[in-house]
């Protein structure tokens, strides 16, 4: 086990003295609710999808729409897992820290879609841009979570790497729409 240090310790894991119900029930609701805001964010934007982004101006990068769901789905999943082990820590400073990142970030991730897809009928580029600004803050959330999670418990912050690495694949999908459309 590791502390906040990175050391071992057999004290360090909170989870020893919580009841093992408890605790996969909040490993459920912790992957849940990534889930869920990945869900509604579809449901809000998937006529979208098959409408104007389908004839958009798209980044050549542009991955077909079959690979986003998996990936987000796994990206969901994983950071779900992060934050359940964040949150099996001792409660500290550092914890709630970590864990008000955690909100934040996915507070942002929820606006985003509906804002870019289903903004874009109603504001035209001006959505596209905005979508930027959110996506852009969502970085920013992200990097900030990570770097808290790292200080609560470095396996989490690991684990939110390749959501990082999407991120910021996407921010360049959504610069390219903004600017060529």
């Amino acid at each position: 086990m590791e502390t906040v240090a990175g050391n071992t310790d057999a004290t360090s894991h909170s989870s020893q003295h919580r009841h093992p119900a408890l605790t996969v029930t909040m490993l459920i609701v912790f992957l849940l609710v990534p889930l869920l805001v990945g869900f509604v964010g579809s449901l809000l934007t998937a006529d979208q999808v098959d409408g104007w982004y389908a004839s958009a101006n798209q980044a050549p990068w542009t991955p077909p729409n079959a690979v986003f769901g998996p990936v987000w789905t796994a990206l969901y999943l994983t950071m779900g897992f992060a934050t359940w082990l964040v949150w099996l820590r001792p409660a500290s400073s550092g914890r709630r820290t970590a864990l008000a990142w955690f909100i934040i970030q996915l507070a942002l991730n929820a606006v985003w879609s509906p804002t870019f897809f289903g903004g874009y009928p109603l504001l035209g580029a001006a959505a596209l841009w905005l979508s930027f600004a959110i996506i852009v803050a969502l970085l920013v959330g992200l990097v900030m979570t990570i770097r808290s999670f790292w200080n609560v418990r470095t396996l989490a912050a690991v684990l939110l790497l390749p959501y990082l690495l999407w991120v910021t694949y996407a921010s360049t999908l959504n610069l390219y729409m903004a600017i060529f459309n």
